[in-house]
């Protein structure tokens, strides 16, 4: 068993970054505590990939989360593939009786959930690069910064970017 588990160890580290000789251009979401500055910082000083400002136009996209708010914020940023289809025209009817006056809490222009946004509760240190086409996660580190301070961040960014190019060196 232990030798099983062994192999399948082996396996994974050979295909992990199997994808990312691919990428070439790269966009930062923002992250906790401004550690997607740094690390755009240290990518594009390290020569490791191109940091591109629109979303359209990159390969991948780093995020500090994944899951529901990630896909609601990627739905935001980038087109929707699929032609949208044009609605049906109302079909005339008997016109509908006049609502009462609207309550004071309901809103015209609802805002999405905050709490979706929020980095209150959820994991922290752990770094994602994701393919926006397929929404597969290519490569990720988990690395918690020290303290909250520029010094800390900064080393914290460079030592990311080692282990990415270290996974991008051919096996």
């Amino acid at each position: 068993m232990r030798r099983l588990y062994l192999l399948l160890l082996f396996c994974g580290i050979l295909l992990s970054g199997a994808e990312l000789p691919g990428v070439r251009t790269v966009y930062f979401l923002p992250m906790a505590r401004g550690l997607d500055q740094y690390l755009a910082n240290r990518i594009t000083s390290d020569h490791v990939f191109k940091v591109v400002t629109d979303p359209k136009l990159a390969d991948a996209i780093f995020s500090d989360r994944i899951g529901e708010a990630f896909e609601d914020r990627l739905s935001d940023i980038l087109p929707n593939p699929e032609p949208v289809a044009k609605p049906a025209p109302p079909e005339p009817g008997p016109i509908p009786a006049a609502a009462g006056p609207a309550l004071p809490t309901e809103t015209v222009n609802k805002l999405s959930n905050p709490a979706k946004n929020s980095s209150f509760g959820r994991g922290k240190g752990t770094i994602f690069l994701v393919d926006p086409k397929s929404h597969e996660v290519l490569w990720s580190v988990y690395l918690v910064p020290k303290s909250s301070e520029s010094k800390d961040l900064d080393r914290t960014a460079s030592e990311i970017v080692s282990r990415l190019k270290h996974s991008l060196k051919p096996q």
